[in-house]
């Protein structure tokens, strides 16, 4: 190991200053674009309690070491070996990190996260939950879950069943991400701040409020491409499963939505189905609390299925980018199988202070108030 190297390994993940009234949390795993491990999880939430309380902290910052991202998701090569290895250890880092996703939306303090770069999966757990979320030209805001056999997680169900239309459910079905104007847009961030005003607004954190702060540092988004498109979208994702959605999008005489298609057709089946589910039911949850629980369900379901181990190899681990899904087609997908996503885990249920949600994969799909 490098003396460079030796350094870095040394240095904790999780960087912790104040500075006038600012308290500033700093992921440090640049190298790994900031992936959120087990001990990260802890350190946020301790510090988070602490502040909550210490009258020298009026704001908190987030941000991400590195010119990469702000976090590039989960460990999910230890998921990987805890899949594998028929383990645990994920469960309990599920259930931390849920929990610091509640902290951070009820935070009594303005919580501002910059979402500079890249922000997927649990990255967006940490920020689009917050009261101030800020984004750059650079930013590329996504939860890319079933591209690995997974479901939308960290509330990521719930950010997305309440976006416009069913925009929310084209990007979770196609695991993709946006970039600032369509993430405003859709409801993932509130703020449009060049990259090279981010110093200036970071050292006027340290002594206005965080509204003024953000104010003065903000330009206009800009048009959403997504919301433009929202014709096809809504047309083709308002159906009842995702065979449904596939031969509407297929059916269309745009190319996007031919694209669309194609992208989602190459996605876990199982994963997809349980994701669509997961977004109907979250629209008439009461909460995020609610929804946190019943991701957590499907998370530690997931761990125990086939298709997320088989995902995170070949997309991270072997890097074939072939993953042989079982089952292999929509039309395979057992309805039981999905339902069994949405009950409590052999674990226990996630703990919140707020009832378990009862929710099947039979909910409704068009539930709740319509998106603007």
């Amino acid at each position: 190991m490098s003396p460079e190297s030796a350094a870095q390994a040394a240095e904790p993940p999780v960087l912790v200053e104040k500075r006038g009234r600012l308290g500033h949390l700093i992921l440090n795993r640049p190298r790994a674009i900031n992936a959120l491990n087990h001990d990260m999880v802890r350190t946020l939430q301790r510090v988070l309690d602490e502040w909550a309380h210490d009258d020298e902290v009026e704001t908190v910052l987030l941000t991400g070491s590195g010119a990469r991202g702000l976090c590039a998701g989960g460990d999910i090569v230890s998921i990987y070996r805890d899949a594998r290895g028929g383990g645990s250890e994920s469960v309990q880092f599920w259930r931390d990190e849920y929990r610091l996703n509640l902290t951070i939306a009820d935070y009594p303090k303005p919580y501002v996260a910059i979402m500079d770069g890249i922000v997927l999966g649990g990255g967006i757990g940490l920020s689009a939950h917050g009261r101030f979320r800020v984004v750059t030209e650079r930013s590329s805001v996504g939860l890319p879950e079933t591209s690995i056999g997974f479901t939308p997680d960290v509330g990521g169900t719930w950010l997305l069943s309440h976006a416009p239309g069913e925009t929310g459910t084209h990007l979770a079905l196609t695991a993709g991400s946006v970039g600032a104007a369509d993430a405003i847009a859709i409801g993932l961030a509130d703020h449009l701040v060049p990259a090279d005003r981010l110093p200036q607004l970071l050292q006027a954190l340290e002594n206005a409020d965080a509204r003024s702060a953000i104010d003065a540092a903000s330009v206009a988004p800009g048009a959403s491409a997504l919301l433009a498109d929202r014709e096809w979208i809504d047309e083709a994702y308002s159906a009842d499963d995702v065979e449904e959605i596939l031969r509407r999008l297929l059916a269309s005489p745009v190319p996007a939505a031919r694209e669309a298609a194609a992208t989602i057709a190459s996605k876990s089946p199982i994963a997809l189905a349980v994701t669509l589910a997961s977004l109907r039911a979250a629209r008439r949850l009461p909460d995020l609390a609610a929804t946190l629980v019943q991701e957590f369900r499907a998370s530690v379901h997931a761990l125990r299925s086939h298709d997320l181990a088989e995902g995170i190899r070949a997309q991270v681990v072997d890097k074939d980018r072939t993953p042989h899904w079982r089952p292999a087609n929509l039309a395979d997908v057992d309805p039981s199988v999905v339902a069994a996503y949405f009950t409590e885990p052999a674990e226990g249920d996630l703990v919140l202070g707020s009832p378990a949600p009862h929710v099947t994969a039979s909910t409704p799909r068009r539930i709740g108030k319509e998106n603007a």
